[in-house]
């Protein structure tokens, strides 16, 4: 599905953000980037869609080399990939109808999309997501009257409307509260399942990435440091990551199923409308 080899980033200022990234995923899953700030983990998830450039390295998804595309396969490129971003970079005046099928903008033409005539079947389905990320009945909502979480919530469904190959979040939780973020996490972990769609998440909040993820790479001042299960999250693996600290308040034990948690994976279901 992806696989990224040798990836570097150097900025004109001199800084290398990455040093030489190798990372496969070859299954569905949820996959948490974690770190400290600078270790690198947006500019990894911006270099995949080149949002931000590489200086060096492959990135493949479905055997497409991205690194190599011009400017409009790549377009075409990225709407196998769904972004969800920090900020949720949604359209303030627009309604949460209008945010979500926004979507549908690499698959229809400029002026269908300038009058908002998108194909019925994309209508209904931005009605099913939003029913399933919890907005139901919000569609006419004006994106600039929803709180925190309900705009990431959007910006879910939006990312979703590609029906991508892959999805990329980039600290989803950052601007959110404990009770916010944890809900936020468990739905994107569910709809990756559900849709068999493999997620990069980078996340700061290190237990909520193991009560969530599938898998956990850890950066360090740009280079991979970490990579495996929640359960080989140990504090001499946290230690590599961000440096000596006691971690016995944040670690997860076994006896550890803390209502918050997400659910175990669940089989991967047909996607409906949307699905691949």
């Amino acid at each position: 599905m992806l696989e990224i080899t040798g990836l570097e980033k150097q900025y004109p200022n001199g800084f290398r953000a990455l040093h030489g990234i190798d990372l496969r995923v070859d299954e569905p899953q949820v996959i948490a980037v974690i770190g400290s700030s600078g270790a690198g983990k947006s500019t990894l998830i911006r270099c995949i869609n080149r949002l931000v450039e590489p200086t060096a390295g492959s990135v493949r998804l479905n055997g497409l080399e991205i690194t190599r595309l011009g400017r409009g396969d790549l377009r075409r490129a990225r709407r196998m990939m769904g972004m969800i971003f920090q900020e949720y970079n949604l359209v303030e005046r627009l309604t949460v109808m209008e945010n979500v099928l926004s979507g549908r903008l690499g698959y229809v033409g400029f002026w269908r999309a300038f009058r908002r005539a998108y194909p019925p079947d994309d209508v209904r389905a931005a009605f099913e997501l939003l029913e399933r990320v919890g907005l139901g009945g919000r569609h006419n909502t004006r994106a600039d009257a929803l709180s925190g979480g309900q705009r990431q919530r959007v910006g879910i469904a939006r990312a979703l409307m590609q029906a991508p190959d892959l999805l990329l979040v980039d600290e989803p939780t950052a601007s959110l509260d404990p009770k916010t973020s944890r809900q936020i996490m468990r739905l994107i972990c569910e709809l990756a399942h559900e849709r068999g769609t493999p997620a990069l998440v980078n996340i700061h909040d290190v237990a909520l990435a193991q009560n969530s993820a599938d898998r956990i790479v850890g950066l360090r001042d740009g280079d991979l440091v970490f990579d495996g299960g929640p359960a080989d999250l140990t504090g001499d693996a946290l230690n590599e990551i961000y440096g000596e600290e006691d971690w016995s308040a944040t670690i997860r034990s076994d006896e550890d199923d803390e209502d918050g948690a997400a659910p175990p994976p669940p089989p991967q279901a047909s996607a409906g409308a949307l699905g691949k």
